[in-house]
């Protein structure tokens, strides 16, 4: 019996995802959810999101935007077509047909793995499961999550996982920003609990993505997402290592991957900033490095990469201090000017910028510290909480130190070199604008 019920179950979801009757929940309307429900309506799915917030949930049913990978125009569309519902309340679960869960993953101040939302989400949705109902987490998480957290949650009202219900993760792979890569064509990594919710995950996620790519398990899955990151992490990290010994012996580190860049094989650009900002690259690897303690395993690489990317922050405010020093003025009581507050360029999103601790720094050593972004005119965040300034002539000339902490493309940074009385550039954002005032990270 146990066979036919687990037949009945998938090929009837799959059914109905196949014929696009079925009714697709996400939980969470951020950078991830809102983009996703986007895609899933965009086919013909009706998609119902959920969301604590209720100015979100409000806002996506009157077809208003706030996400900047989302079109205006297909968030409009798709509500205009009765597409899209909202909810702020959990109650709408027992009559979707697939919930795709897209929460915070945090790490607490231990760089512990605080997965308190996902939890939460997953109490919620046991509370209301009932058969023929696929769960899918995008949450960046450690490999074992699905499994070991999600499973156990769900089952306990007595459904079993791959036999009433389908289980599956599959990572989230946003880049905010990137105008080539969007959900739709970004390669899309589903790993299921077991074979039948794998089979009712892929069905599902090919509905949407042009490829998906199957793996042998939810924390196969997990772990490429981890890995991912964590590539980026290490890499980004040898580059600023490389930076704060070129400053040690005074070699333009930006000279030296220019020219090692050139190398037609063997090697990848990555560069060295003022340290890593976003929900990914600062926190991911960890997940990895706390989850392999479990198995008495150290990570050293995600370790030292973390150690030599947080402490970039701290060697920026070092060396505005030196070029100051240079200019015969104290960092103490000096007018800084920090340009750019997002963690990326032309972003609004500085969640972990590393402008944040740079601002925070600077502060506590005296500096009278302002900002401009123009994408991110208000920061309240990490213990700071400011607004922006306008980038005039006067604002610029009066600063003693710029420091370039994020290149945007709306900064006319030639009238930032002509203007301002010195520049550290943490970005290299003034290639090309060669300068006695410009000192480069």
């Amino acid at each position: 019996m146990t066979n036919v019920l687990e037949v009945s179950h998938a090929a009837a979801l799959i059914g109905r995802i196949e014929n696009r009757t079925a009714r697709i929940g996400v939980i969470g309307l951020g950078y991830v959810g809102l983009p996703f429900l986007v895609e899933k309506a965009k086919v013909g799915f009706h998609v119902t999101g959920i969301d604590r917030n209720p100015e979100r949930a409000a806002k996506v049913a009157r077809g208003e935007n706030y996400i900047g990978d989302v079109q205006d125009e297909d968030l409009r569309d798709i509500v205009a077509r009765g597409l899209v519902s909202t909810s702020t309340s959990f109650e709408v679960v027992a009559d979707l047909d697939v919930l795709v869960i897209c929460v915070p993953t945090p790490l607490d101040i231990n760089l512990s793995p605080d997965l308190s939302y996902v939890r939460h989400v997953t109490a919620e949705i046991a509370r209301r499961l009932r058969p023929g109902q696929l769960i899918s987490l995008e949450s960046t998480t450690y490999p074992g999550t699905t499994e070991e957290v999600m499973k156990p949650i769900l089952e306990a009202g007595g459904l079993r996982a791959g036999v009433d219900f389908f289980l599956a993760h599959s990572p989230e792979r946003v880049d905010p920003g990137n105008a080539r890569y969007t959900t739709k064509n970004t390669n899309k990594v589903v790993g299921g609990n077991d074979p039948a919710s794998l089979e009712v995950a892929l069905a599902f996620y090919r509905q949407t993505i042009d490829h998906v790519v199957s793996v042998s398990s939810a924390k196969a899955a997990e772990m490429v997402k981890v890995y991912e990151n964590t590539f980026r992490a290490v890499n980004i990290a040898l580059a600023n290592e490389i930076a704060l010994l070129c400053d040690r012996m005074g070699i333009s580190v930006w000279e030296v991957l220019d020219a090692a860049f050139t190398k037609p094989f063997g090697i990848m650009p990555f560069y060295p900033g003022p340290g890593v900002g976003g929900h990914c690259i600062p926190l991911d690897p960890h997940y990895l490095e706390w989850k392999a303690r479990e198995y008495n395993f150290q990570t050293h690489f995600i370790a030292l990469a973390g150690e030599t990317n947080r402490k970039m922050p701290e060697f920026v405010v070092d060396k505005a201090a030196r070029v100051l020093n240079a200019h015969r003025k104290p960092l103490n009581g000096s007018n800084v000017l920090l340009l750019g507050m997002a963690y990326k360029s032309d972003l609004d999103d500085y969640r972990e910028s590393p402008a944040l601790e740079i601002y925070k720094l600077l502060a506590r050593a005296g500096a009278n510290v302002t900002f401009h972004d123009s994408w991110t005119p208000e920061v309240r965040e990490h213990g700071v909480e400011a607004s922006g300034v306008d980038l005039s002539d006067e604002v610029l000339e009066a600063a003693d130190l710029v420091i370039i902490t994020t290149k945007h493309s709306d900064v006319d940074y030639a009238r930032v070199v002509d203007k301002a009385q010195a520049i550290l550039d943490t970005r290299y954002a003034t290639r090309g604008l060669s300068s006695e005032k410009v000192a480069l990270l």
